[in-house]
Formats: C-alpha cells, sequence, structure tokens
C-alpha cells in the first residue's frame, strides 16, 4: 500500500504547472484556430493569385500597348507657330507684316539633372545668344510646374548660330532651332497706338483663353487693332514631332502631325499717306505752339473721319513710339527709352496713350455749336436776334456776390447775331445763353446737358478699340455724387451744389466737361451731314489672303451701326453751319487767316480751353489747350477733322494750321497763304 501511494505521488509531481481550470485541453488546436488560419492562408493564396494575373495581363494581354507608349515617350511634340495677318490699309497697303526667322527654344526637362553640367549648358547658350545667364534661369524657374513647355532663349538668330547649334546638337541636349515670324511695322512709328503690339501671353491671360488653345509661349495682341481682332490675325499652330533619346538628344528630323494655319488679314479704313501727313500735322502744329512760346506744348491728336459712315480715314496722336521694341526678346532698357515704363512713362508724356480716345479735354469754344443748337432747341435765342457782346459778363449771386466772367476779347463791345457770335467765337454772348439755360424751372430738367447727351458727350463713341474714355458732362446730380463729405471734406457742402457759373462755363465748353477728340470729331460730322451721330470705326473687313498674286478673299465685313438721327431741327442745324462757315470765311472770323486762302470751301470752329496741368514739377498750370474742328466741302462735306494741341494756346495759332495741312492733303491742294491768328 505504501509502494503504491509513492508511485501515485511520483506521478502527479511530474507535472511542471498545474493544469488551467479553463482549458479542457490546452495543448491541442482547437475549431475556432482552425478557422483563422484557413481564412489567413486564404487571403495570402489570394493576394499571390492576383498579383500573378497582373503581372500575366501586363506582360502578355497589354505588352504591345505598353511597348507603343514606351516608344511614344521618345516622341517631342512641338509646336509650329503660325504668322498672324497682315493689317492692311483701305488700299491694301501692309502696315503690319512678318519677316521669318529662326528662333532657339530650350526643353527645362532635357537639360543635364547634375548641376555642374546643367550650368556649364546654359552658360554656352546665354554665351552664344548673347542673353543673360540670369534671365535664363529666371525663365526655366517661371516654367518650374510645367516642364514640358519650351523656353524661349531668342525669337530670332543668326543663320551662323542655327548651323553650329545644329552642328553641335550633342553638345546642348533640349535645345532646339525652330521655324518663328516676327511681326514687322513697314512704317516704323505710324499709327503706333492704333495697332498696338503683340508679346507672349501672361499666366493671367492664359487662363482665360485657354479655351481657345493657347498655351503657355504662344503670342497674342496686348493693345490696339492686334488685341481687339486678335482671334481673326492670330491663325492656328501646326503640330510636329521629332524623336529624342532619354536625355532629349534628336534622334530624327521633325515630322509633321498638322500643318499651321496662317492668320487672316484685316483691311482698315485708314489711308497710309493720309495717315502720315496727319501725325506729320501734329508735329507741325506742336512746333508752332512752341514757337509761340507756349513752351509746356508737348503732344496732342488729330482725327479725320468719312462724316457720312464714321469710317476713320486718319488718327494721330504725339508723342508716340516704335512698336517694334516689343519684337523678339524685350528689353527693358529699350522700353524705358521709349517711354514704355512706369518711371519714364511721364517723362516722356506717356508716348502709349492714344490721345484720340483715350484721353480727355475740355473742349472750350468748340463746344459752342452746340450750345446754339440746344439755345435754339428750347428757344431761348433768337437766331438773327442779337445779344450784346461785351468784354464780360456779370452775373449777380443770390448772396450778394457778383460773378465777372471774360471775354477772351476784353475789347469788343457790340450786338451779334447768332452766327456772327460763333464765328467771332464771342463768350458773353454764350455766357448768357448758359445763364439762362441755368434760369430754367427745375420742371425743364437740364435740356442743355440733354442735348449734349444726344450728340454723344458724355458717353463712349463705340470705335473699335480698347481703352475709349468716355469723357464727362457734368450734370447737377454728378455734383451731388462726387461732392461728398469724404471726397472732399472741406467744402462739400459748397462744392456739390450746382451754381449759375456751372451753367455759365458749360456754354462755352469749360470747367467740368471733359471730351475726346474723337467725340469732337463725332460731334462736327454730324453737324456736317445733316444731325446723324455716325459710330466711328477702322476696321472694313476681314480678309483670307490671296496665293500666287490671286486677289484676296473677304471673309467677313464688318458694317457700322446705321448713323442714330438726333432730331435736330433743320433750321437750327443751318444756322450753326452758317456761323462755322462765317468763321473760316468772314474777315473777322476767328480761323480766317488760316483758311480764307484755300481753295476747298472748309467749314470749322477755333478752341481755347483752360486746363489745370501737372508737368511733374510739382506745380499745377493753368494752361490753354488749342482746338480747332471743321469739315469740307461745306456744300458735300467728305471729311471732318478735329485737332487737339496739348497746351498748345490759341486755336488759332496752333491747332487750325494743323487742321489745314491736313485738308491739303486729302484735297490734294494748297492753301494760297497762312496767316496764323490768336483768337479764341
Amino acid at each position: 500500500m505504501a509502494s503504491s501511494r509513492g508511485n501515485g505521488a511520483r506521478s502527479k509531481s511530474r507535472r511542471f504547472l498545474p493544469p488551467d481550470p479553463r482549458t479542457e485541453s490546452p495543448y491541442r488546436v482547437t475549431t475556432q484556430i482552425a478557422l483563422r488560419l484557413g481564412v489567413l492562408g486564404a487571403v495570402a493564396i489570394g493576394a499571390f493569385a492576383v498579383l500573378f494575373l497582373r503581372l500575366w495581363a501586363l506582360q502578355v494581354l497589354s505588352g504591345d500597348q505598353y511597348l507603343r507608349t514606351a516608344q511614344n515617350n521618345q516622341l517631342r511634340t512641338i509646336r509650329i507657330a503660325a504668322p498672324r495677318g497682315q493689317i492692311l490699309d483701305r488700299y491694301g497697303r501692309a502696315l503690319v507684316t512678318n519677316k521669318a526667322g529662326t528662333g532657339l527654344q530650350l526643353w527645362p526637362a532635357d537639360l543635364p539633372k547634375e548641376r555642374s553640367a546643367r550650368l556649364h549648358e546654359l552658360r554656352a547658350v546665354a554665351r552664344l545668344t548673347h542673353v543673360p545667364i540670369g534671365q535664363l534661369a529666371a525663365q526655366i524657374r517661371r516654367r518650374k510646374g510645367d516642364p514640358l513647355t519650351p523656353v524661349v532663349v531668342r525669337y530670332s538668330i543668326q543663320e551662323d548660330l542655327v548651323a553650329y547649334m545644329k552642328e553641335h546638337a550633342s553638345e546642348f541636349p533640349g535645345v532646339n532651332p525652330v521655324d518663328t515670324y516676327l511681326r514687322q511695322y513697314p512704317y516704323n512709328t505710324l499709327a503706333a497706338q492704333i495697332l498696338g503690339y503683340v508679346t507672349e501671353i501672361s499666366p493671367g491671360q492664359l487662363k482665360r483663353y485657354s479655351k481657345e488653345g493657347l498655351r503657355a509661349g504662344d503670342k497674342i495682341g496686348q493693345t490696339g487693332l492686334e488685341a481687339r481682332y486678335d482671334s481673326y490675325l492670330r491663325g492656328r499652330p501646326g503640330l510636329t514631332r521629332l524623336r529624342v533619346d532619354s536625355l532629349g538628344r534628336p534622334q530624327s528630323s521633325f515630322f509633321p502631325s498638322s500643318n499651321p494655319q496662317p492668320g487672316h488679314a484685316i483691311r482698315l479704313t485708314l489711308d497710309v499717306k493720309l495717315q502720315q501727313a496727319t501725325e506729320k500735322a501734329l508735329q507741325y502744329g506742336i512746333q508752332l505752339a512752341r514757337n509761340d512760346n507756349q513752351w509746356a506744348a508737348n503732344g496732342g491728336a488729330i482725327v479725320a473721319m468719312d462724316p457720312q459712315n464714321g469710317a476713320i480715314l486718319a488718327m494721330a496722336s504725339n508723342p508716340t513710339y516704335n512698336p517694334s521694341v516689343f519684337v523678339g526678346r524685350i528689353k527693358t532698357a529699350k522700353l524705358a527709352a521709349a517711354g514704355l515704363t512706369k518711371t519714364t512713362a511721364q517723362h516722356l508724356n506717356y508716348p502709349a496713350i492714344n490721345r484720340a480716345v483715350d484721353a480727355s479735354y475740355p473742349p472750350g469754344s468748340t463746344f459752342k455749336p452746340l450750345t446754339a443748337i440746344a439755345g435754339m432747341q428750347e428757344h431761348l435765342i433768337q437766331p438773327y436776334g442779337t445779344k450784346q457782346c461785351t468784354g464780360s459778363y456779370t452775373v449777380h449771386g443770390e448772396n450778394g456776390v457778383n460773378y465777372v466772367f471774360n471775354n477772351w476779347d476784353p475789347f469788343v463791345n457790340e450786338a451779334m447775331s447768332l452766327p456772327t457770335a460763333i464765328s467771332r467765337s464771342c463768350d458773353t454772348y454764350f455766357y448768357q445763353v448758359g445763364y439762362d439755360f441755368y434760369l430754367l424751372p427745375p420742371s425743364a430738367g437740364h435740356p442743355l446737358q440733354g442735348w449734349a447727351s444726344r450728340f454723344g458727350f458724355g458717353s463712349r463713341t463705340g470705335v473699335d478699340l480698347a481703352g475709349e474714355s468716355s469723357g464727362l458732362l457734368p450734370t447737377p446730380e454728378w455734383r451731388k455724387a462726387t461732392f461728398t463729405s469724404k471726397t472732399d471734406p472741406c467744402c462739400w457742402q459748397v462744392d456739390r451744389l450746382w451754381k449759375p457759373g456751372d451753367s455759365v462755363q458749360l456754354a462755352i465748353g469749360q470747367k467740368d466737361l471733359l471730351a475726346t477728340p474723337l467725340q469732337m470729331t463725332r460731334f462736327f460730322a454730324a453737324i456736317a451731314n445733316g444731325g446723324k451721330l455716325v459710330t466711328p470705326h477702322l476696321v472694313q473687313q476681314v480678309e483670307q489672303p490671296g496665293t500666287n498674286g490671286s486677289t484676296s478673299v473677304p471673309l467677313r465685313t464688318f458694317t457700322p451701326p446705321a448713323p442714330q438721327s438726333t432730331n435736330v431741327d433743320k433750321t437750327a442745324l443751318q444756322i450753326v453751319q452758317d456761323g462755322l462757315l462765317q468763321a473760316t470765311h468772314s474777315s473777322l472770323g476767328t480761323s480766317y487767316g488760316v483758311f480764307g486762302a484755300f481753295p476747298i470751301s472748309i467749314a470749322g470752329k477755333t478752341g481755347t480751353a483752360e486746363k489745370n496741368v501737372n508737368l511733374g514739377d510739382g506745380v499745377v498750370h493753368n494752361l490753354s489747350q488749342s482746338w480747332w474742328c471743321g469739315y469740307g466741302p461745306t456744300d458735300n462735306p467728305t471729311i471732318a477733322v478735329c485737332a487737339l494741341i496739348e497746351n498748345g494756346g490759341h486755336g488759332g495759332t496752333a491747332a487750325a494750321p494743323a487742321a489745314l495741312k491736313v485738308f491739303e492733303a486729302f484735297f490734294g491742294k494748297q492753301a494760297a497763304s497762312l496767316g496764323q491768328v490768336k483768337t479764341d
């Protein structure tokens, strides 16, 4: 018995740990563990099966497709620039054309990846092309997010450099010569502000025009007609392909994918010869003003227009610039010298501004025909009744203060009819008319401004050029809105009131009234054509240029809107026409000394408008703007002309002789003599 107990104790002592009461069989694989192992194995087998099937699909099913893709990665698609369309004058003479050349492009993605090799190549390219390496580096940085768009190193290179780059192509991976077309201006500065210029599209423009198929590096019109009609002039680029190796080195010749489509030509209403004569006439008028001690005369504009349909025959603005400074690589130094940068523009009196449409001036006495029309229409003037023309006119203010307004001729004192008052430009006659408008009851509204609005003052003419100014036609409502406690803290309670002097000075085209030379030309065209307001325009049609000497094919003709009737009374208009004819043919007319001996009958009006001018010296100068506006022949007008000489003094001294030069060129006739008279 003892032996038996000892064996049982020995058997129990072999256990290292006591049994776990929670587990029946702690060392066996349970059903739960087996299930987990099965699921894990199935997932592993499934994953290996998917990888195997994908590898089989890539190698067997899609092998040919990926082989073609790999081969296509060796192909570089290059855009071929399309030549822009020409800009022609009304007789087909080219104002803007193209010059074919060879440019040099650099593909940032194909440059050596090693920094030292990359820098070595860029230095070599910079040395050969005379382009600062800093500029190349800056352009490459701008293309950082688009490595497959080339950087233009130069838009035009010499033939010997083209040959050198081709011979040493292996030394310049990523650098390729390409065909280019550069804008060419046969007449240099002629009509520069009208034509505009072309440059590479900016990032902001690229976002706006990306739907039109434009890409980085493409060129578009930025100003003038180049911008307004860019969609016609631009053309459509072609595509060509080039096989390259992994380093971007060409391995084949170019093979075209699609050919470029040249842009269409646009034919203008301008006459090159008249445009040349008009620009010379403007320079002549500026020089006359300087000779008359108007030392600040430094610019101006002249517009010549067909009064029957609004076709602009010539449009000159001075100072001007040569658009060729924007051709090829643009150099800041050249832009600065031309007055086309912020730092130099003011010093050279802003050459980029088209003063005919972008700048506005007080029209002075050239506005008096409008006051005459409005006065007769509102029955404030009896055409052949008289008003006293004196050296000054006094308005008695409500507060007991008298306001004195002077005549340009302080010595005159005689009764004048309306035609005589127009021809001799009597200020005090029209002061009285202006005051009569002021005295009208509120129920009458603002009839003087109303008639001015009918003839286009205070609104854009609709000319097909961007940036046109609407001028300013002041009204009592405008004064209230303009002069507030915020804009005019010291004096707004007085300045916001429409006072007698506002109407008096408006009647002679002074104080707040502003108009562009084009608006004034349009107004005098309406007087010439019987009271119809035309829409000025510069482009006649879009053309497909002919080939091999064949004639061009019109693709689209731009027909201007029909002239709008102003509903002016014909008798009132005839009275004004008579006054304008006397101004050029009566011995006491303000421009008789200029037009009296011209063989073609011309009618027109001088103007001398005071304007506060900042000449950049920190002092505000009150200077006179020299105007003359008119038309001819008086029996059947075919041309209306308006000339403005900035800070030019009297209208009869500078603007009228300049306008005469335009008439002489248009009619092919010379004035027998020329006399300059200091008149309003």
